[in-house]
């Protein structure tokens, strides 16, 4: 009997570590999230299970998560403005505060009509980044949701796109790069003008006649370490079993081949090999890919 006694002790630890964990999983906005700006341009919809953030010339609008996390896999369905989108982006992202802060990128640059968007991701770590690589999809981001997801763990960062894996930022602290894994972040998001840079350099200009342009959100998923008070929801002497898939995950074969694949039809820009931009020698996370 004692052996089934501890055995159903060590379940039930499981099961209270894993229900902790999974409090932020509830994919209802008005729980999950604030609007932060935008004056009534940010909704929430159908009793939580949508929102929309919308730009018009006057401002943008976002929204940020009640809860910070620390490691986690978050999951997103984007449905991004449609037709002529030229000068707008849309960022989803996690980020902690501060002038050494970490972040995680999702930034879709708009387009003019029948023009791709740009899917522009970037790493910071310790307030430095010079880490953009961007892609274009393989489908009409602005016809459906689709869903973007970010999978941190302390071994690596894998952006995906419906489950396809896009890229993977691996901690390489072996080498002195650094990883965000230390600070908790908040995961935002806002749609805004940024006709001085986004679409081809700055040179097309946003055409407010199309305004407002909306992106829409729905199907948040967060399996992840909240942070509160101090202290992670994950117990940091608990077995990793018990944090998650997630937690341990990697790349298996049929992933690594669907990220090539991406890689080779779709980056457009990597600065891994822009040996232009670092003319004192590429970042040392490059020399080791």
């Amino acid at each position: 009997m004692a052996s089934l006694s501890t055995s159903n002790s060590t379940l039930l630890m499981a099961l209270i570590v894993g229900c902790v964990m999974m409090a932020a999983s509830a994919s209802n906005f008005y729980q999950d999230f604030d609007i932060t700006w935008g004056d009534g341009r940010g909704k929430i919809l159908n009793d939580g299970q949508l929102l929309s953030l919308s730009l018009d010339k006057a401002s943008g609008s976002g929204f940020q998560s009640k809860n910070e996390y620390l490691l986690g896999k978050i999951d997103m369905q984007l449905k991004l403005v449609p037709g002529n989108s030229a000068g707008t982006v849309t960022a989803y992202y996690l980020s902690s505060k501060g002038s050494t802060w970490d972040e995680i990128d999702f930034e879709f640059l708009g387009n003019l009509s029948g023009d791709p968007y740009i899917l522009h991701t970037n790493v910071f770590s310790q307030g430095k980044g010079n880490r953009e690589q961007q892609f274009y999809l393989w489908f009409d981001p602005t016809a459906d949701f689709h869903t973007y997801s970010i999978l941190w763990n302390p071994q690596r960062i894998i952006f995906s796109v419906d489950g396809t894996p896009i890229r993977e930022f691996k901690n390489m602290e072996s080498i002195g790069v650094p990883f965000p894994k230390n600070q908790a972040m908040r995961i935002y998001s806002s749609l805004w003008n940024a006709d001085d840079w986004a679409t081809r350099g700055g040179l097309v200009k946003t055409d407010w006649s199309h305004a407002p342009f909306t992106a829409s959100y729905r199907n948040f998923n967060a399996n992840a370490c909240v942070w509160s008070n101090g202290a992670s929801s994950c117990k940091s002497n608990a077995p990793s079993s018990t944090k998650g898939a997630w937690f341990s995950q990697e790349m298996d074969s049929a992933s690594q081949q669907r990220l090539r694949w991406v890689r080779k039809n779709f980056m457009i820009y990597n600065y891994c090999t822009d040996a232009k931009r670092f003319p004192q020698g590429l970042p040392p996370e490059c020399r080791m890919s």
